[in-house]
C-alpha cells in the first residue's frame, strides 16, 4: 500500500511543480494602439475539438505578442464561440476579435468532402480586414521560433509550398481587399473547382500560377513588394521533416515557423502525441510559458484524489477478496461468485487500459498525461499483484496458479 500510494503521492508532486512553473507569463500584453498590419486566426464551432483549437490559438496569439510583433493580433471568431472564449482572448490575451458569419460551403456534396472542414471556408474573411494594409493569415497549429514581420512586405498572396505541387494555406500573407472579397463570394456562389472543399482547396485554385511567381525576399529598405510570390519553406516548415530530415535546420532560408500538417488525433497539443512528435514538448513549453495549465490541473487534482480514495477501499476491502481467491476448493454456494468475479476482472483489465485514454485531459502537459496514465493501469493491476505475491509467499505454486487464474 506504501509503494502504490507514494506513486501516487509523485503524480501529485509533479503537478505542483508544473502549477509552480506556469504562473510565469500568464498576463498578455496588451495591444499598442492601432497598426497597419495584423497577424490573423479564425475560431469556430461545430467540432469535437473546438475547446482544443480554442486553446491553440491562445497559446499562439500569446507567443506571437512574447516575441513583441509590430503588428495587431486578430481572431475571425464565428457568431456561435462562446462568449467567454472572446472575453479570454480579448482581456487577458490583447487580441482583438472580429465576429463573423458562417459562410456556407457549397461543396458539401463532394464524394471526397470532409465534415470537419466545412466551415474553414470562414478563412476568406481575412480579405475583409482592410483597416490592414497586410495581414498573415496562420492556423492555430504553428509555432514561431522567431518574429516574421518582414512578411508585411510581400505582395498581394503569398504562400509556402510544402507539397511539391499546392501551396499550404496554414500561412499565407495577403493585401486585405473587399473586391477580391466579394469575388471570392461570387466564385463560390458560381462553384468554382475545389479538390477537397475546404479552404486550401479553393484558394489552390483562385491563385493557381503561384508556383511560377518568384521567391520572396525582403527588400533591405523595408518597402512593400506588389504582385504574388512563393514564400521560403522556412516560414512553414512541416514538424515531422523538420525532425527527421534536416534535423533542425534549413540551410537556404529562415527558419521561423514550424507547422503540424500531420494527422489530427497528433497535433502538439494531445499528450499522446509526444513522443511520436518530439516537437510537441516544444509546444507544451510555449504553452507552459505563456497560458498554463490551470483549467487542465484542476481536473487532474480532483482525479488524483479520486484515485487516492479508490486505492485506500480497495486496501480496506482486500482481505476479504484474498480470502474468495485463496479457496482452493470452493463451496458450491460461492461457485457463481466465484464465475463472477473472473468475469468482473476480464473487464476489469479491458477497461483499466482504454478508459484512462478518456479520463485524463486531452491537452495536459505530455508529462502529466503519461504519468497520470501509468498511475491509473498500475493501479487497476494491484489487486491481482498482491494476491499472487502472497500465494507465493504463503502457500504453494498450485495455490498460486488458481489465484492467477481467478484474477484473470
Amino acid at each position: 500500500m506504501e509503494t502504490r500510494l507514494g506513486f501516487s503521492w509523485r503524480i501529485l508532486v509533479v503537478l505542483a511543480a508544473i502549477l509552480a512553473g506556469i504562473e510565469c507569463g500568464v498576463v498578455a500584453e496588451k495591444p499598442r494602439g492601432n497598426r497597419r498590419h495584423a497577424y490573423a486566426s479564425m475560431m469556430y464551432m461545430g467540432t469535437p475539438r473546438d475547446y482544443e483549437f480554442f486553446v491553440a490559438t491562445r497559446v499562439m496569439m500569446r507567443s506571437l505578442s512574447k516575441l513583441r510583433v509590430d503588428a495587431d493580433l486578430v481572431v475571425i471568431a464565428s457568431i456561435d464561440v462562446p462568449s467567454r472564449w472572446l472575453r479570454a482572448l480579448k482581456e487577458e490575451d490583447g487580441v482583438k476579435v472580429v465576429r463573423v458569419e458562417n459562410l456556407r460551403n457549397p461543396y458539401e456534396k463532394q464524394d471526397n468532402f470532409n465534415s470537419r472542414f466545412k466551415l474553414t471556408l470562414n478563412k476568406l474573411y481575412a480579405w475583409s480586414l482592410v483597416a490592414y494594409d497586410r495581414v498573415v493569415m496562420l492556423d492555430s497549429d504553428n509555432i514561431f521560433l522567431q518574429r516574421t514581420d518582414e512578411l508585411f512586405q510581400c505582395g498581394q498572396f503569398c504562400a509556402v509550398f510544402i507539397n511539391p505541387c499546392i501551396f499550404h494555406t496554414g500561412l499565407f500573407v495577403l493585401q486585405p481587399s473587399i473586391d477580391v472579397f466579394n469575388n471570392m463570394l461570387h466564385e463560390l456562389e458560381i462553384g468554382r473547382e475545389n479538390p477537397d472543399g475546404a479552404d486550401q482547396g479553393f484558394l489552390a485554385s483562385y491563385f493557381p500560377d503561384l508556383l511560377d511567381r518568384p521567391m520572396f525576399h525582403p527588400p533591405a529598405n523595408g518597402s512593400k513588394l506588389d504582385g504574388f510570390y512563393r514564400l521560403p519553406l522556412g516560414y512553414q516548415m512541416d514538424a515531422s521533416y523538420y525532425y527527421l530530415k534536416l534535423r533542425w535546420s534549413i540551410p537556404c532560408g529562415p527558419n521561423s515557423v514550424i507547422t503540424f500538417p500531420s494527422a489530427p488525433w497528433l497535433k502538439p497539443w494531445y499528450w499522446w502525441s509526444w513522443p511520436v512528435l518530439p516537437l510537441g514538448l516544444s509546444w507544451h513549453e510555449q504553452r507552459r510559458k505563456n497560458l498554463g495549465y490551470n483549467s487542465e490541473l484542476l481536473v487532474m487534482l480532483i482525479q488524483s484524489a479520486m484515485y487516492l480514495g479508490i486505492l485506500a477501499v480497495t486496501r480496506l476491502v482486500r482481505p476479504s477478496l484474498t480470502k474468495l481467491c485463496y479457496n482452493r476448493k470452493p463451496e458450491k454456494s460461492i461457485a457463481l461468485l466465484h464465475a463472477s468475479l473472473k468475469v468482473a476482472g476480464i473487464w476489469s483489465i479491458v477497461a483499466a487500459y482504454t478508459v484512462p485514454f478518456f479520463l485524463v485531459p486531452r491537452t495536459v502537459h505530455p508529462v502529466l498525461g503519461l504519468v497520470s496514465l501509468s498511475a491509473r493501469l498500475g493501479s487497476s493491476d494491484v489487486d491481482c499483484d498482491q494476491r499472487l505475491f502472497t500465494a507465493r509467499t504463503v502457500s504453494s505454486h498450485t495455490m498460486a496458479r488458481e489465484s492467477w487464474d481467478l484474477c484473470l
